[in-house]
């Protein structure tokens, strides 16, 4: 959804910013994923961080995107929502981690 917003012509004329916003948001993928192939529950904790950090990232750009006009109000309301929603589901991973440590890799 992002790249397809940010496909429009208002972005093409602010690359610094159209690429900012993306690059946030395929942070918060990058780094779940990351965190995923770590041997460890709490190197995973801190990439789940890392990708909360991106999204409030992603958030902030999205927010100041729609003030100088580049996103409308739905647009902003709906991409706004997701993001809440990703928020809330990275909180309950992290939560759950740190309650559910995994066990040791086996030799």
């Amino acid at each position: 959804e992002i790249y397809r917003i940010t496909q429009s012509e208002a972005f093409s004329r602010d690359l610094d910013l159209r690429n900012q916003i993306r690059k946030s948001a395929v942070s918060i993928p990058s780094n779940i994923a990351e965190g995923d192939e770590l041997d460890t529950n709490k190197q995973s904790i801190r990439h789940l961080y890392i990708a909360k950090g991106s999204l409030a990232e992603l958030t902030t750009q999205l927010l100041i995107a729609q003030e100088i006009g580049y996103l409308d109000k739905q647009q902003l309301s709906d991409l706004l929502a997701t993001c809440e929603q990703l928020s809330l589901m990275l909180y309950r991973i992290i939560e759950y981690r740190k309650n559910h440590p995994s066990p040791p890799p086996k030799p």
